[in-house]
Protein backbone atom coordinates (compact mmCIF):
# COMPACT_ATOMS: atom_id res chain seq x y z
CA UNK A 1 0.00 0.00 0.00
CA UNK A 2 0.90 3.88 -0.77
CA UNK A 3 0.41 4.63 2.70
CA UNK A 4 3.24 2.25 4.10
CA UNK A 5 5.91 3.29 2.38
CA UNK A 6 5.11 7.34 3.43
CA UNK A 7 7.15 7.77 6.40
CA UNK A 8 8.48 10.26 8.99
CA UNK A 9 12.29 10.76 8.68
CA UNK A 10 12.67 8.96 12.28
CA UNK A 11 10.52 5.78 10.96
CA UNK A 12 12.33 5.99 8.01
CA UNK A 13 15.25 5.90 9.84
CA UNK A 14 14.28 2.87 11.78
CA UNK A 15 13.25 1.01 8.88
CA UNK A 16 15.96 0.90 7.26
CA UNK A 17 17.85 -0.01 10.59
CA UNK A 18 15.80 -2.90 9.81
CA UNK A 19 17.12 -3.87 6.36
CA UNK A 20 20.89 -4.04 7.03
CA UNK A 21 23.16 -5.35 3.67
CA UNK A 22 20.44 -3.79 1.63
CA UNK A 23 21.69 -1.03 -0.74
CA UNK A 24 20.20 2.48 -0.01
CA UNK A 25 19.51 4.85 -2.57
CA UNK A 26 18.52 8.64 -1.81
CA UNK A 27 17.23 11.27 -3.72
CA UNK A 28 15.48 14.67 -3.19
CA UNK A 29 13.40 16.90 -4.60
CA UNK A 30 9.74 18.95 -4.86
CA UNK A 31 8.37 16.83 -7.29
CA UNK A 32 5.50 19.26 -7.69
CA UNK A 33 4.13 17.93 -11.08
CA UNK A 34 5.22 14.40 -11.88
CA UNK A 35 5.78 13.54 -15.32
CA UNK A 36 7.86 11.18 -17.54
CA UNK A 37 11.22 13.25 -16.92
CA UNK A 38 10.79 12.18 -13.51
CA UNK A 39 9.65 8.75 -13.51
CA UNK A 40 12.22 7.78 -15.88
CA UNK A 41 14.75 9.42 -13.50
CA UNK A 42 13.25 7.58 -9.84
CA UNK A 43 13.63 4.41 -12.21
CA UNK A 44 17.28 4.82 -13.33
CA UNK A 45 17.88 6.10 -9.34
CA UNK A 46 16.58 2.35 -8.55
CA UNK A 47 18.68 0.27 -10.53
CA UNK A 48 21.50 1.89 -8.43
CA UNK A 49 20.75 -0.29 -5.25
CA UNK A 50 18.16 -2.32 -3.41
CA UNK A 51 15.76 0.93 -1.40
CA UNK A 52 15.31 3.89 -3.54
CA UNK A 53 14.36 7.16 -0.66
CA UNK A 54 12.63 9.64 -2.14
CA UNK A 55 12.63 12.65 0.06
CA UNK A 56 9.98 15.86 -0.74
CA UNK A 57 10.40 19.29 0.09
CA UNK A 58 7.50 20.28 2.23
CA UNK A 59 5.24 22.95 0.43
CA UNK A 60 6.69 25.60 2.75
CA UNK A 61 10.41 24.92 1.35
CA UNK A 62 9.17 24.57 -1.83
CA UNK A 63 7.82 27.81 -2.02
CA UNK A 64 10.98 29.30 -1.07
CA UNK A 65 12.80 27.66 -3.65
CA UNK A 66 10.57 27.86 -6.59
CA UNK A 67 8.49 31.47 -5.84
CA UNK A 68 4.95 32.15 -5.05
CA UNK A 69 2.72 29.90 -6.74
CA UNK A 70 4.40 26.85 -6.29
CA UNK A 71 3.87 24.17 -4.92
CA UNK A 72 0.94 23.77 -7.46
CA UNK A 73 0.39 20.42 -5.20
CA UNK A 74 0.65 20.27 -1.66
CA UNK A 75 3.11 17.56 0.12
CA UNK A 76 0.37 14.71 0.98
CA UNK A 77 -0.64 14.82 -2.91
CA UNK A 78 3.06 14.67 -4.07
CA UNK A 79 3.99 11.26 -1.68
CA UNK A 80 1.04 9.69 -2.36
CA UNK A 81 1.61 10.42 -6.67
CA UNK A 82 5.67 9.69 -5.62
CA UNK A 83 5.08 6.38 -3.41
CA UNK A 84 2.04 5.51 -6.06
CA UNK A 85 5.25 4.78 -8.33
CA UNK A 86 7.22 0.99 -8.08
CA UNK A 87 10.24 2.20 -8.46
CA UNK A 88 9.89 3.76 -5.68
CA UNK A 89 10.41 2.00 -1.68
CA UNK A 90 10.00 4.99 0.65
CA UNK A 91 8.65 8.65 0.76
CA UNK A 92 9.76 11.47 3.60
CA UNK A 93 9.68 14.76 3.52
CA UNK A 94 12.25 17.62 4.97
CA UNK A 95 11.38 21.19 5.93
CA UNK A 96 14.98 22.74 5.56
CA UNK A 97 15.62 24.08 2.08
CA UNK A 98 18.30 20.80 1.83
CA UNK A 99 17.94 17.42 2.84
CA UNK A 100 21.47 17.60 4.47
CA UNK A 101 20.75 16.77 8.03
CA UNK A 102 18.22 13.58 6.60
CA UNK A 103 21.18 12.42 4.52
CA UNK A 104 23.32 12.41 7.95
CA UNK A 105 20.66 10.54 9.48
CA UNK A 106 19.41 8.16 7.31
CA UNK A 107 23.50 7.73 6.13
CA UNK A 108 22.43 6.27 2.27
CA UNK A 109 24.68 4.02 0.01
CA UNK A 110 24.32 5.93 -2.85
CA UNK A 111 23.28 9.80 -3.25
CA UNK A 112 21.84 10.87 -6.62
CA UNK A 113 20.46 13.94 -8.61
CA UNK A 114 19.64 15.49 -11.87
CA UNK A 115 22.24 16.44 -14.45
CA UNK A 116 21.73 19.97 -14.27
CA UNK A 117 24.15 19.21 -10.98
CA UNK A 118 27.73 18.67 -10.98
CA UNK A 119 28.63 15.20 -8.17
CA UNK A 120 30.65 17.10 -6.03
CA UNK A 121 28.49 20.31 -5.41
CA UNK A 122 25.49 18.14 -4.45
CA UNK A 123 24.42 18.87 -0.88
CA UNK A 124 25.56 15.27 1.59
CA UNK A 125 28.24 14.72 -1.15
CA UNK A 126 31.32 15.17 1.20
CA UNK A 127 29.20 13.05 3.86
CA UNK A 128 28.12 10.15 1.68
CA UNK A 129 31.62 9.69 0.19
CA UNK A 130 33.26 9.60 3.52
CA UNK A 131 31.12 6.65 4.92
CA UNK A 132 32.09 5.13 1.78
CA UNK A 133 28.81 5.70 -0.48
CA UNK A 134 28.91 7.31 -4.08
CA UNK A 135 27.39 10.10 -5.55
CA UNK A 136 25.93 10.29 -8.94
CA UNK A 137 23.64 12.10 -11.16
CA UNK A 138 21.31 11.54 -14.17
CA UNK A 139 20.63 12.89 -16.97
CA UNK A 140 17.42 14.24 -17.82
CA UNK A 141 15.00 12.76 -20.63
CA UNK A 142 15.20 15.71 -22.74
CA UNK A 143 12.61 18.36 -22.68
CA UNK A 144 10.92 17.09 -19.86
CA UNK A 145 10.06 19.65 -16.72
CA UNK A 146 7.89 21.13 -14.44
CA UNK A 147 8.79 24.46 -15.56
CA UNK A 148 7.78 23.74 -19.43
CA UNK A 149 4.63 22.45 -18.12
CA UNK A 150 3.65 25.57 -16.54
CA UNK A 151 4.68 27.50 -19.30
CA UNK A 152 2.45 25.37 -21.56
CA UNK A 153 -0.40 25.65 -19.38
CA UNK A 154 -0.13 29.66 -19.52
CA UNK A 155 0.36 29.73 -23.46
CA UNK A 156 -3.26 27.21 -23.19
CA UNK A 157 -3.40 24.54 -26.22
Amino acid sequence: MIREKILSPGALARELKKRKGAKVVFTNGCFDIVHAGHVTYLERARNLGDILVVALNTDASTKRLKGPGRPINRLSDRAKVIGALESVSFVTSFREDTPLSLIKKLKPDVLVKGGDYEVKTIVGYEQVIASGGVVKTIPFLEGRSTTRILAKAKRGP
